[in-house]
């Protein structure tokens, strides 16, 4: 098959948007033949990869503004302005490659965001639309524990979603996709409203099988000090507050908190953390390669990610790898990702009830290594199963085969 993708972030050996458009073309191209419409600034990335290792049927089209435009783009400052734009410019360098080289199917692939559209979705095949996600909102009681910043964030965040869900190319795109698949329930709640029915749960994060097996060499936690952690940028929706709340009202002896990453909340849970009168027991780390990361991370009992909003969840992923349980709210992509075997995922109706149910999981994980043991490869199993992006890249080339077949089918 020929494919057409539409990757805006696309570049190897990174996480997050970049890492799911690198990892899922590099999927396909094992089965397919696939074209990329990707940014110019990814170029040097991609370019430097191609040059190491070689990877047929998979070819490049890079476009972007103009230079004198670019500066929607600067330091991220106007991105999202940026990506609709390049959107539209994609289209039009998409419809002319589709001349020349008569595509059997078209897949949005990121941006993951389901309230922009994608214009590709106007070419004359079929076309997939997703993974996308961004449906999931902080629960309202949570928000009083939002510093005046973080409620005028969330209140933008609201509003872009309003406006983008009546935006008429947004419908169009929904409308248009063959099938739409979304990283959470939330999300497929949103399209639900906006009348859209062909839509599937599929998560965006993914590890590779060279990653799985890495991570899964890291020793077991028996031997270690009772040891939480939580990693990621220090952002009010991250709910870090939450478990830091959760570890002191679990009053555990001889056990410590870890926290790793940076960000504009760093000095409210430092503050929070001598209020809560903890801060002999946690110990902030600054962002570090993920390397250290990751060995940080085997250096801990459980990974704690309570989130309020979160589609993906790479992080939960990372943990569940090494076999660290998880214990996260059940919301967004964690909550997709957590099951009862592999951590604990805790209603999300107050502070309240989350901090104490958190806290209740930590004094149960820290009383039983036996169940430890046991949620740990639980959490293993369940990565090399639904989790590596091997497996992905396996069911999206049966989805591609079946909506060809039914195409075919539909023609004749």
């Amino acid at each position: 098959m020929k494919v057409l993708i539409s990757a805006y972030a696309c570049r190897p050996d990174m996480g997050s948007e970049p890492g799911v458009g690198w990892n899922i073309i590099r999927q396909l191209a094992q089965y397919c033949d696939v074209w990329v419409l990707t940014r110019a600034d990814n170029r040097q990335s991609i370019e430097a990869e191609l040059a190491s290792n070689k990877y047929p049927g998979l070819h490049f089209v890079y476009c972007d503004l103009p230079s004198w435009a670019l500066w929607w783009n600067y330091k991220q400052k106007g991105v999202q302005i940026h990506y609709y734009i390049w959107q539209i410019l994609a289209y039009f360098a998409a419809r002319k490659l589709h001349q020349e080289v008569n595509f059997d199917l078209a897949h949005h692939v990121t941006y993951v965001k389901y309230w922009s559209p994608s214009f590709i979705s106007l070419l004359p095949i079929p076309f997939i639309w997703g993974p996308v996600g961004g449906g999931e909102s902080a629960p309202k009681p949570f928000w009083k524990d939002f510093s005046l910043r973080g409620k005028f964030y969330e209140l933008l965040r609201d509003g872009a979603r309003w406006l983008g869900e009546r935006d008429p190319f947004v419908g169009m795109t929904a409308r248009r996709s063959t099938i739409v698949r979304v990283t959470t329930e939330d999300t497929a709640q949103r399209l639900h409203k906006m009348g859209i029915s062909k839509v599937e749960i599929f998560s965006e994060t993914g590890l590779s099988q060279t990653e799985i097996a890495n991570l899964g060499q890291y020793s077991s936690d028996r031997d270690l000090p009772i040891r939480f952690i939580s990693m990621g940028r220090l952002l009010h929706w991250k709910g870090f507050h939450l478990g830091l709340r959760a570890f002191a009202k679990a009053n555990l002896p001889n056990s410590e908190f870890w926290i790793l990453g940076d960000g504009p909340e760093r000095k409210r849970l430092e503050y929070l953390v001598k209020e809560l009168g903890i801060a002999e027991q946690v110990k902030f780390w600054n962002r570090l390669p993920r390397d250290r990361t990751l060995e940080k991370l085997s250096q801990c009992t459980a990974l704690v990610h309570p989130s309020l909003h979160d589609s993906g969840g790479w992080v939960c992923l990372e943990a569940m790898a090494v076999g660290r349980p998880v214990l996260c709210l059940d919301l967004g992509g964690p909550g997709t990702q957590v099951t009862s075997e592999t951590g604990y995922k805790v209603p999300a109706q107050t502070p309240e009830q989350a901090v104490k149910d958190l806290s209740e999981a930590m004094i149960k994980l820290a009383q039983e290594p036996n169940l430890r043991e046991k949620m740990g490869l639980a959490g293993q199993k369940r990565v090399r199963d639904f989790y590596s992006w091997e497996t992905k890249g396996e069911s999206l080339v049966q989805l591609y085969s079946l909506i060809a077949k039914e195409q075919l089918s539909v023609s004749s």
